[in-house]
């Protein structure tokens, strides 16, 4: 996979956050950052299709752009939509009174986001409405710098949190000359900065 084609990849996985459950989704990125090309082709295709999430006709034609096997019958059972659907979550700075406590990710997040080429790191709380794959949890936006690999960077991070923390919070990784999603923008609005270069 070459550059402009595993950027394609990490587009539609941006694309696809909050519409995919964080597992699933971070096990796509996690794969396709390790070269597991076809395994990620694979789990994103199937769990499109199995839970029934629709892609928009410009994220199929983005999609055929980098799949192993593009004119396949697994890219042709993922249902196609006509506009891409607003976030399934609510996003607030604060959480409820009975939210886990954020402070060791929080720490552990700001401390790691320098050698992920990190500019500014937020949290929010995150509430599910109709239809959201996932339950209510602090959820973290890492903004990097132009040019790094939001896959690898995210899978690194994650990776430091399970291994030191054995946390697992929801994580997107934006770098600025990156479009941002509705999932991200949601986020990035309904969140307080916890870290800054």
């Amino acid at each position: 996979m070459d550059a402009k084609t595993y950027a394609t990849a990490t587009e539609v996985c941006r694309r696809l956050a909050g519409r995919l459950s964080d597992d699933i989704l971070g096990t796509v990125r996690e794969n396709y950052a390790a070269g597991e090309f076809d395994l990620a082709d694979n789990t994103l295709l199937l769990s499109l299709a199995y839970y029934g999430v629709g892609i928009t006709v410009e994220e199929q034609t983005l999609m055929r752009s980098f799949l192993g096997d593009p004119d396949g019958p697994d890219l042709a059972d993922v249902p196609v939509i006509a506009e891409v659907p607003p976030p399934p979550y609510r996003f607030s700075p604060a959480g409820p009174a009975d939210a886990p406590d954020p402070t060791q990710a929080d720490a552990l997040l700001s401390a790691d986001a320098p050698r992920r080429h990190g500019r500014s790191l937020h949290r929010a709380w995150r509430a599910p409405l109709d239809g959201a794959p996932d339950g209510a949890a602090w959820s973290y936006v890492l903004r990097v710098a132009e040019g790094t690999d939001e896959l690898a960077a995210y899978s690194g991070a994650m990776a430091q949190l399970w291994i030191s923390l054995k946390q697992k919070w929801p994580l997107e990784v934006i770098a600025d000359n990156s479009p941002r999603a509705p999932y991200q923008e949601a986020a990035l609005a309904g969140s307080s900065a916890v870290w800054r270069a």
